[in-house]
């Protein structure tokens, strides 16, 4: 089997399949922004990569990037629904328990940067998982959290993908 015909196959199931894109695209993103199912299931490399079989596909990008950013909006807001009903109990479930300094490093983020560090925690790695738990925690306003929730998921979904779905039209054409 050579890497062209496994290309094609993969690429011809998406299309076959590609009204499930968008839906796929969400779990994804879920999964990689949930606060205790993201530091057992990275998902970025994935993300990144689908962006090519996106436009490899010919699945429109608007479809896919709002099932991303749904995906993300809707795990951060059961994230910090957490952190708000459970406090900082939520820190001794198991993968957190196990990460003491990525608890400081983000209650140290979210002290210096406010509201703006559920917008930006959403880039840096391990901390997209844990910031929106700790606005929880911290008792952040819901309008605000929400705000900055949404917004960063757009950019953020955006910013994974469209690489990919860019690129593949210069290196697959």
């Amino acid at each position: 089997m050579d890497f062209e015909f496994l290309k094609n196959t993969f690429v011809d199931f998406v299309r076959v399949h590609q009204a499930y894109a968008p839906f796929i695209l969400g779990l994804l993103t879920f999964a990689e922004s949930l606060a205790f199912l993201s530091l057992i299931l990275p998902m970025m490399t994935i993300l990144v990569g689908l962006g090519f079989v996106i436009a490899t596909a010919d699945i429109p990008f608007w479809q896919v990037w709002a099932g991303a950013a749904a995906g993300a909006v809707l795990s951060n807001w059961i994230s910090f629904e957490i952190g708000r009903r459970y406090k900082k109990a939520a820190y001794g479930v198991w993968p957190l328990s196990r990460n003491p300094q990525l608890i400081l490093r983000g209650e140290q983020f979210f002290q210096r940067f406010g509201s703006w560090a559920v917008f930006l925690g959403r880039f840096f790695g391990p901390t997209r998982a844990v910031i929106p738990l700790i606005a929880g925690i911290f008792l952040m306003p819901g309008v605000l959290f929400h705000a900055a929730n949404m917004a960063s998921a757009f950019v953020w979904a955006f910013l994974i993908l469209a690489p990919g779905a860019g690129l593949a039209h210069y290196l697959l054409w």
